[in-house]
């Protein structure tokens, strides 16, 4: 029976891969920077009515106080090197876990590109800049990325990064503040550059003041060095369409290749869950874009 059971084990494992497990990096072995007391209990924070999105719950994970980033690794056998952190949105308050989270991380695996999902802190402490703290979770995984990448397997340059809504504002601060760290040097993983070398930005908030006529958020200094990016949103996003429209705008002027693919309907939040809306056919555009900028031009 033992032979038996071994040799099924064997044959399944020929036909299905091993998929190595998830692994879960803490980002601040001494002690997260600027910390303040936890909200509360990290939890899922959805109620009993709780909205689902394409028929299907949605983990709204808060009071998030010891960011970490976990790295989804493509297979093998298909495994190009390339390297997205992901970013849920969630309005700095929650993240949206599985929706813009894992689910987005599976299917980066799928096309052969793995995927560091960040869980940054939130909600932002009252009176702070609410950016201020996960910027810093991101520019230390990114780095930490980079510095690792040789023992991760990973290629250092191609570490991009991946954002829904207020996960969206999150990588383009990334994008254009990668000079200086906005925190104290913890260990050489902050030597290493913080630059995305290129960003998908899904149904971004906050990117533009609309009471200034749209103009850029002040924390988006974007220029030439801003990385490549690809943008979707949909007209009718309550978010506003402006938000995506006019940091393509910027990326236009500062001659950085950009691409923005708008769609009349589709709301906000529906991360890759498919529906009647043409938006939700984003996966298959960024997949294209990605091997049009030799994301994925092969193995690494």
């Amino acid at each position: 029976m033992k032979t038996l059971i071994c040799a099924l084990c064997v044959s399944i494992g020929f036909v299905f891969p091993a998929i190595a497990a998830p692994e879960v990096i803490k980002l601040w072995p001494n002690g997260v920077p600027n910390a303040v007391a936890p909200a509360g209990e990290e939890k899922d924070t959805t109620g009993a009515k709780g909205g689902t999105v394409a028929g299907k719950s949605v983990i709204r994970l808060g009071n998030v106080s010891q960011p970490t980033m976990t790295l989804y690794r493509a297979a093998k056998d298909k495994n190009t090197g390339a390297t997205v952190v992901v970013c849920p949105g969630g309005g700095y308050s929650i993240l949206a876990w599985d929706l813009e989270g894992t689910e987005i991380c599976e299917w980066f695996n799928s096309i052969g590109v793995n995927a560091a999902l960040l869980k940054y802190r939130v909600p932002k402490p009252a009176n702070a800049v609410r950016h201020a703290a996960p910027l810093q979770d991101a520019q230390r995984a990114i780095g930490l990325l980079r510095h690792r990448a040789a023992d991760l397997e990973l290629d250092a340059k191609r570490i991009g990064i991946l954002g829904f809504s207020a996960g969206g504002h999150l990588s383009a601060v990334a994008c254009n503040n990668y000079d200086k760290r906005t925190y104290p040097t913890v260990d050489d993983a902050d030597k290493a550059s913080c630059r995305p070398d290129f960003a998908l930005l899904i149904y971004p908030a906050y990117l533009t003041v609309k009471e200034k006529n749209d103009a850029l958020a002040p924390e988006l200094p974007v220029n030439a060095q801003t990385p490549p990016t690809f943008l979707v949103m949909s007209q009718d996003d309550g978010v506003r369409v402006e938000s995506a429209l006019f940091y393509y705008l910027a990326l236009k002027q500062a001659k950085v290749p950009a691409e923005l693919h708008l769609y009349p309907t589709g709301g906000h939040g529906y991360g890759l869950r498919p529906s009647a809306h043409m938006v939700t056919s984003w996966p298959q555009r960024a997949e294209e874009w990605l091997k049009a900028t030799g994301v994925l031009g092969g193995k690494k």
